[in-house]
């Protein structure tokens, strides 16, 4: 009988080759936010992504991606270049250490922003590979609470779709069995503002999730007044009234009104998120993973949170945070965005207002062939086993 080949003990693992990848994913119709309508920011058309694929001398392997919307992308690719080399060699389990050694690397131009979110893509791999190498869905291997998530849809709500459309987007939601409906508000007429959110409260009814998200846009005048004419539309949170550093702003908001308040996308580091629950600033704490430097601190980021009682609504990548959300201990909820779709061979499912966690090893995805098709430039360091 033929011996049984023997893989080397997961300490004696040492990565051997990693590749990153630039891929710009065009969206279909160029987007518009508040941000867009005040001027501040042209219209979304592609997103770009920037993959990290990471094999070890044990045969295991891991994929990791970070992103940028608008401007950055070519940047983060570049970091993520000058850095890289960092990695071989070294032991994948000490995913910790690894990032930390990955942000001194480049800690001349900070530790947050651009230079984390590159660093970002290989902690997603690393954690990635560590849940396959475990056979475990990534929310199984970090602890999971439940095996669903709430989640509502964002990709429908923007301010380029005409409210006739809307109510057709936020149907089509529905039946896809979507639990929660986002609308995009803050443009400078806030009456338009009222009468979208008025007619899509009276189409979906009184009791069905629905969120606004005004994208740091309003002054602290204007977001005082339209939170309190939004009180009247039982919303499950306002998201974003004011700039996302204004947390004494976001803290009085939180404790007059009774519709809570939601923010923390645009944070790119644990530490701004940290000051962010010191403040009170919100009633849901919106992470973004890959903004924040990867699932290292994003996990630092919510046990912050679950210690200060906050309940938490993770920002975009549902491919990422339905396995993060689904290992806090309060029920989160998770923004449904299928942009992503065709970068990945898989698919998640929704159900019953909720996206349910696939059950497959990591991350549950691999990389499809039209990302490829999409990727510009490439970057190898190593050699695969």
């Amino acid at each position: 009988m033929p011996a049984t080949p023997i893989t080397p003990p997961m300490q004696d693992d040492k990565i051997a080759w990693v590749r990153v990848s630039s891929c710009f994913l065009p969206l279909a119709t160029p987007i518009s936010d508040a941000k867009v309508l005040t001027g501040r920011q042209k219209p979304m058309t592609e997103i770009a992504i920037l993959f990290a694929e990471i094999e070890t001398t044990g045969g295991h392997s891991g994929i990791g991606f970070s992103y940028s919307k608008r401007a950055g992308g070519p940047g983060q690719f570049a970091h993520a270049k000058e850095i890289v080399d960092r990695l071989l060699g070294e032991d994948p389990n000490d995913i910790a250490r690894l990032w930390d050694k990955l942000c001194w690397a480049g800690a001349s131009v900070g530790r947050s922003g651009l230079s984390t979110q590159a660093i970002g893509a290989f902690d997603v791999a690393l954690w990635d590979m560590k849940a396959k190498r475990a056979g475990l869905p990534l929310a199984k291997l970090l602890g999971a609470h439940r095996d669903s998530v709430r989640c509502y849809n964002t990709s429908g709500g923007f301010l380029h779709t005409p409210l006739e459309q809307l109510l057709v987007n936020t149907r089509l939601s529905r039946e896809k069995g979507i639990g929660g409906i986002k609308l995009k508000v803050g443009q400078p007429d806030c009456a338009l503002d009222i009468r979208r959110v008025e007619a899509v409260r009276k189409h979906l009814g009184d009791d069905f999730p629905l969120m606004v998200d005004a994208n740091q846009q309003w002054d602290r005048p204007t977001a005082q007044r339209m939170c309190r004419i939004f009180e009247q539309f039982n919303l499950i949170w306002i998201e974003e009234p004011l700039d996302c550093y204004d947390n004494e702003g976001h803290a009085a908001l939180a404790a007059q009104f009774d519709t809570p308040i939601a923010t923390g996308e645009m944070l790119t580091s644990a530490a701004e998120h940290a000051e962010l629950i010191r403040h009170r600033a919100a009633d849901y704490v919106m992470p973004d993973a890959p903004r924040v430097g990867g699932i290292t601190p994003f996990l630092k980021v919510a046990g912050l949170a679950e210690h200060a009682g906050l309940m938490l609504a993770p920002h975009f990548a549902m491919e990422l945070h339905v396995h993060l959300a689904a290992a806090y201990p309060r029920e989160p909820w998770v923004e449904h965005f299928e942009w992503l779709e065709p970068l990945f061979n898989e698919r998640l499912e929704t159900a019953d207002g909720r996206m349910l966690v696939p059950k497959r090893p990591g991350l549950g995805v691999s990389i499809s062939e039209q990302a490829r098709r999409w990727t510009r430039e490439q970057f190898e360091v190593g050699q695969r086993p």
